[in-house]
C-alpha cells in the first residue's frame, strides 16, 4: 500500500506524527487508528489493521500519541485526557481532507481513548467506532505499570517502567487517566461499534469487553478473538480481525454515489501508487498493479495478467457451455495463459525484419475419465472458438476519443 508520512499540529505546540495508509486505487473514505499503551503507530496491530482498511478503499490514519514514537511532547505528563486530545486533532484532520463519515478504530487504550473522543469529534463526523481488546475501566491500565504510584501522588512525578520500558510519570498523567468514566461515554454514543477481544486476554480480560458491550446502544456487535494475545503479535490473528473490521466498515462506508460503475465496458481510474490502477465494471471493481520488482505495488494484477484471465477464462466458459449442451462426461477444464513479448525468433511468419511479434501461450488440461479422444479433440477445436480468442486473432482496432472534463 503506499504510505504518506505527515505531520499533525496540536493546540499545545508540538506535532504529532503520522502514517497514511492509502488505498491503490480511489478513496471510499477514511479511518483513524489509535494503538495501545507505549506502543507507537509502527505496533503489528496498527500497520496490519491501517493496511487492511486501504485495501478495501479506506484511507487510514495511524499516528503516535504525544511523546511516543516520532511524536513531540512529554508522554510523562501526558495521560489519557491527552491522548483524547490527539484523536480530536487527527479526527479534524483526517475529516477536512476526506470529508465526515470516518471511522474510528482504537487497540487497547487506543481503544478506550476513541470512545471517550467521540463526543469531542462529533458524532456527526463519525461513522462507526471498532475497538480491540479495549479496557472498560481505563485506571486499570495504571496496574500494568511498574513502580510506586503512591510516591508519584506523593512527590508530583517519579520513575515507572511500562512494558519493559522506562518513563517517568507525572502526578497529574495518573490523575488524568483516573478521571475517565468510560461506560457512561459508551451508552452515550448511539454509534455503530464493534468490540473485538480476546477470551484469553491476560492483560486487559474479556470482562472489560462484556461491560463496553452491554453499555453501549444497537447497532452494536462482538468478535471473539480466540487465542490471541492482547498485543496481536502472531500476523495471523492481526490479518483476521483487520478483514473482519474492514468488511463491517463497509456497511457504514458505502461507495460514493459517483464511483464510476459503468453500464457496460470497464472503466479504469488511476490511484494513488506509482502504478495502481482501479477498474469498475458495471458491478464489479478490483485492482490492476505491477509487480514490486517493477516498482508497483503488487495490490492486483498486471494488465497482461488480466489479457491473460480473458483469454483464459472465455476458454474455460466456452469449453463448458458446448459440454454441458453436448451432454458430454467433460468434468472441467485447466486453461493456463502466459504472455510472450517477443518470439519473433520461433515465428516463421514474420513479413518484416526484426519486428516485434507477441504471443499468448495457452495450455488446456481436460478432465474426465470417461471422455472419448474424439470428444477432448473437439473441445480443444471448440476453445478456439471462443469469443475472446476470434476478437484477439481477428481485425481489432482500438479507437480513442478526448472524454468531457
Amino acid at each position: 500500500m503506499p504510505t504518506q508520512k505527515l505531520t499533525i499540529p496540536t493546540t499545545r505546540g508540538y506535532e504529532l506524527a503520522g502514517a497514511l495508509e492509502l488505498p491503490t486505487g480511489l478513496v471510499r473514505g477514511a479511518a483513524l487508528f489509535a494503538h495501545c499503551f507505549t506502543c507507537t503507530k509502527q505496533s503489528k496491530a496498527a500497520v496490519e489493521v491501517t493496511r487492511a482498511l486501504a485495501r478495501h478503499g479506506i484511507a487510514t490514519l495511524r499516528f503516535d500519541f504525544t511523546g511516543l514514537g516520532g511524536s513531540g511532547g512529554d508522554f510523562g505528563r501526558a495521560g489519557f485526557a491527552s491522548d483524547v486530545e490527539d484523536l480530536v486533532a487527527s479526527a479534524n484532520h483526517l475529516c477536512d481532507r476526506f470529508g465526515d463519515g470516518i471511522l474510528l478504530v482504537g487497540h487497547s487504550l487506543g481503544g478506550a481513548a476513541v470512545l471517550a473522543a467521540a463526543d469531542m469529534i462529533g458524532r456527526d463526523r463519525i461513522a462507526a467506532i471498532a475497538t480491540i481488546g479495549a479496557p472498560a475501566d481505563v485506571p486499570h491500565v495504571l496496574g500494568n505499570i511498574a513502580g510506586d504510584l503512591a510516591a508519584i501522588d506523593r512527590d508530583g512525578e517519579g520513575e515507572v517502567t511500562i512494558g519493559g520500558r522506562d518513563f517517568r510519570l507525572s502526578r497529574e498523567f495518573l490523575e488524568k487517566t483516573r478521571a475517565i468514566d468510560l461506560p457512561s461515554e459508551v451508552a452515550r454514543l448511539k454509534l455503530p461499534i464493534l468490540i473485538a477481544h480476546s477470551p484469553t486476554d491476560q492483560i486487559v480480560g474479556v470482562e472489560n469487553a462484556t461491560k463496553l458491550f452491554l453499555s453501549a446502544k444497537h447497532p452494536k456487535s462482538f468478535i471473539s478473538l480466540a487465542e490471541a494475545d492482547h498485543l496481536l503479535t502472531k500476523p495471523e490473528d492481526a490479518h483476521f480481525i483487520a478483514e473482519v473490521i474492514a468488511a463491517w466498515a463497509a456497511r457504514y462506508i458505502p461507495l460514493k454515489e459517483n464511483w464510476p460503475m459503468p453500464e457496460k465496458g470497464v472503466v479504469a481510474c488511476t490511484g494513488h501508487g506509482k502504478f495502481g490502477t482501479e477498474v469498475h465494471t458495471a458491478s464489479h471493481r478490483f485492482i490492476a498493479d505491477e509487480p514490486r520488482s517493477y516498482g508497483g505495488d503488487d495490490s492486483g494484477p498486471t494488465p497482461y495478467d488480466l489479457l491473460g484471465a480473458a483469454l483464459g477464462t472465455c476458454t474455460a466458459m466456452t469449453m463448458k457451455m458446448y459440454a454441458d449442451r453436448k451432454g458430454l462426461p467433460f468434468e472441467g477444464a485447466h486453461v493456463a495463459v502466459t504472455h510472450e513479448r517477443d518470439h519473433g525468433e520461433d515465428c516463421d511468419h514474420c513479413e518484416e525484419e526484426g519486428s516485434q511479434v507477441q504471443a499468448l501461450n495457452r495450455v488446456i488440461t481436460i478432465t474426465g475419465d470417461d471422455l472419448t479422444e474424439e470428444q477432448r479433440a473437439k473441445l480443444i477445436e471448440i476453445a478456439d472458438k471462443c469469443p475472446v480468442h476470434k476478437t484477439l486473432e481477428g481485425h481489432l482496432h482500438v479507437h480513442t476519443r478526448v472524454g468531457e472534463r
